[in-house]
């Protein structure tokens, strides 16, 4: 199958009550592919990076390099080559820039290769601010000039040298960008309140496959020093922890026994802690978690935090687990400010829950009933996914688009595992 190029389908219909069993492969990991694939840039070689998932936010990421310049070989539907020997430009394509999260790494990349940089702003879900101060703050201090005019971040750097980098707050957009950028600037450049999360690591284990030196990655200070130049290399990317988590929820939410392959099992300790927690079995093996469930979910409450802390994008899932629970639960968001714009639609399935601010209290109830919804976002899309698997009779997701962004072939491997989900043209759902 070749890389999906277009989504003419915009809407899942689901006929909900079917309990999920059997086996289901995880893909590689979205957020570390949206990182790496602009990591490549560093290296005037060939990259193959395997284990990519087809999904729209690489492709995506894809097109931006071929329009810069390099030569990108689909080997099959996960492996790429990614030639940059002839890469020519340091502005990133705004029509596509700027729809996508993850093109600030673009900038950390451009600036490391070419000195200078032009991206436009980050775009994506919007579920908050996307501040870029503490990517600019470590630019800075490494010797760039950073500008941010009428939504394009410009940098620009005669020489670009080693810094002691300490975050504001820790952030995994900028740990990455300013990982990246210094891997080819003088000096040795030390980033303490850095994020720990798997992907942070990932990128780290690729830059060092090209034959950088960083040190510390998964801890709070990483230690990038220079290099001269970076080589061809061949990595796979770690499997996805989120998308993980959202099988491991779907499972919990419809009473079902999955075992989920290709995995990480350390990465998933948050989420196995709090489903036990509820009554849900887990048991890990070395690369696959299986999870069952035979009794009744109980509350609990929830903090989003960073790594390894219960990870922000598993909160939409996890309160349509908790909206069929027993008793109150009560999540406390603390990573994005708007991350609750979904409830409305989850309120929509006949889930009770009442959000003031950054928390949210869910009342568990007795079913959910199948309701046409919308997707606000990636991860609140699955979550009306799940909804709709646990709700009796039919739910209508759409907007789908934001779904496809970050799960490879999702209604194929719910269906491989009892779902019953149809993709429709959104005339058909009406």
């Amino acid at each position: 199958m070749n890389f999906v190029e277009g989504f003419l389908l915009d809407a899942f219909k689901i006929h909900g009550g079917k309990r999920l069993s059997g086996t289901v492969n995880i893909s590689g990991a979205k957020n570390a592919a949206v990182a790496i694939i602009p990591a490549s840039l560093l290296s005037s070689g060939v990259c193959r990076i395997e284990n990519v998932p087809n999904i729209k936010d690489v492709n995506r990421i894809l097109d931006i390099l071929e329009k810069l310049g390099s030569k990108v070989n689909r080997i099959n539907e996960h492996t790429i080559e990614i030639d940059n020997s002839n890469v020519f430009s340091y502005i990133a394509d705004y029509d596509i820039v700027h729809s996508l999260r993850a093109s600030y790494y673009l900038v950390g990349s451009l600036l490391g290769r070419f000195k200078k940089a032009v991206v436009s702003m980050p775009g994506g879900c919007n579920f908050g601010e996307r501040p870029v101060d503490q990517h600019k703050k470590g630019f800075e201090l490494m010797g760039a000039a950073v500008t941010l005019n009428h939504g394009l971040f410009e940098v620009n750097a005669e020489r670009l040298h080693g810094a002691s980098i300490y975050l504001d707050m820790v952030s995994v957009g900028s740990t990455i960008n300013l990982m990246i950028a210094a891997v080819l600037a003088e000096g040795v450049t030390v980033i303490e309140n850095a994020a720990k999360e798997p992907h942070v690591v990932d990128v780290a284990n690729f830059l060092n496959s090209m034959g950088a030196d960083v040190k510390g990655a998964g801890t709070d200070t990483i230690r990038i020093k220079g290099v001269s130049r970076l080589n061809s290399c061949t990595y796979s990317l770690i499997p996805d922890q989120i998308e993980v988590g959202t099988f491991m929820i779907a499972a919990a939410a419809t009473g079902g026994d999955i075992l989920i392959e290709n995995v990480i099992p350390k990465h998933m300790d948050a989420i196995t802690a709090k489903l036990i927690e509820m009554g849900v079995e887990v048991i890990e093996n070395d690369e696959s978690i299986r999870v069952r469930r035979n009794e009744k979910l109980r509350n609990i409450n929830i903090k989003t935090l960073p790594y390894p802390g219960f990870p922000t994008d598993l909160q939409p899932l996890m309160v349509v687990l908790l909206s069929i629970a027993k008793g109150t639960s009560i999540v406390n968001e603390n990573v994005w400010e708007n991350r609750f714009q979904y409830v409305d639609e989850l309120r929509r399935l006949g889930a009770n829950i009442t959000v003031n601010g950054r928390i949210a209290v869910i009342q568990g109830v007795d079913s959910l009933a199948g309701s046409p919804v919308k997707s606000t976002d990636l991860r609140a899309g699955a979550a009306m996914v799940v909804a709709g698997l646990v709700a009796d009779g039919v739910t209508i997701v759409h907007n789908t688009n934001y779904i496809d962004r970050g799960y490879e072939y999702f209604e194929a491997k719910l269906n491989q595992l009892g779902a019953d989900i149809q993709r429709i043209d959104i005339n058909c759902a009406l």
